[in-house]
């Protein structure tokens, strides 16, 4: 994988369970900070405004809405969302091909209708909050974990979607199948020391690029450490010393 010359280009701050004022305090915090991730719960606070004002600073927007509706529907909410400016949107990969190619060219139709450039839509395969046996016992799914998430990603890959998002524990299987610029973008990371929360499957940011992830997305063990500008700091440095080894 073509390593990016920043380092911070392959991390996103998850700006969950945020006000919209705290948010963007934090974010003017964090030196170098070229992502961050607009999740349900900062947008239904604060709305499509805030996606402007992190913007405004010149942040680049993973809008993590997780789109999952008729095709019409999909549709019309990616179409949008790249009218925001968004430049990675999530959808669910088990709406099915008709709503992920729907979505893809409406996608594409919202950036160019406003002069920018084409987002790439990601595909949610199995959020990293499940793992199999709760997958069989509450939707009766039986297929192995990894399985699943490798059909859903195809799914998306022959329906036009530019990525996926995974547990970093599927990473290096999906790599193998979808090669770059195929976009793989993995939650579920938890530095050295932190706690897991409510995450069941993952992986340290290291491990997790040298796996096959293009982008990395780092929520709490950041936004809720007791200095966010030395935590992030620390992550980059990390990711600096792998370009270095």
């Amino acid at each position: 994988m073509t390593l990016p010359a920043n380092p911070a280009d392959q991390l996103i701050v998850a700006l969950d369970g945020m006000e919209c004022a705290e948010a963007l305090a934090l974010t003017s915090q964090l030196t170098g900070l070229c992502w961050v991730k607009v999740g349900l719960e900062l947008f239904v606070t604060a709305g499509p405004e805030v996606v402007a004002e992190l913007r405004e600073q010149g942040l680049r927007i993973f809008l993590d809405l997780k789109f999952h509706d008729i095709p019409a529907t999909m549709a019309g909410a990616c179409r949008r969302a790249a009218n925001l400016g968004a430049e990675l949107i999530t959808v669910h990969a088990c709406a099915g091909s008709k709503a992920l190619a729907e979505a893809q060219a409406a996608a594409l139709e919202g950036a160019a209708a406003v002069g920018l450039p084409a987002p790439t839509l990601l595909a949610v395969t199995v959020l990293t909050s499940w793992d199999a046996k709760r997958l069989n016992d509450e939707l009766e799914i039986r297929q192995p974990l990894q399985t699943r998430v490798e059909r859903l990603a195809e799914l998306a890959a022959k329906s036009g979607l530019g990525g996926c998002v995974c547990s970093p524990l599927e990473l290096s299987g999906l790599r193998r199948l979808h090669p770059q610029p195929f976009e793989l973008v993995t939650p579920g990371i938890r530095p050295q020391g932190t706690e897991l929360g409510d995450q069941v499957r993952v992986m340290s940011p290291v491990e997790a690029l040298n796996a096959g992830a293009s982008r990395l997305v780092i929520g709490r063990p950041i936004t809720r450490a007791l200095d966010p500008a030395e935590a992030f700091a620390r992550c980059c440095l990390e990711l600096e010393q792998r370009q270095r080894d």
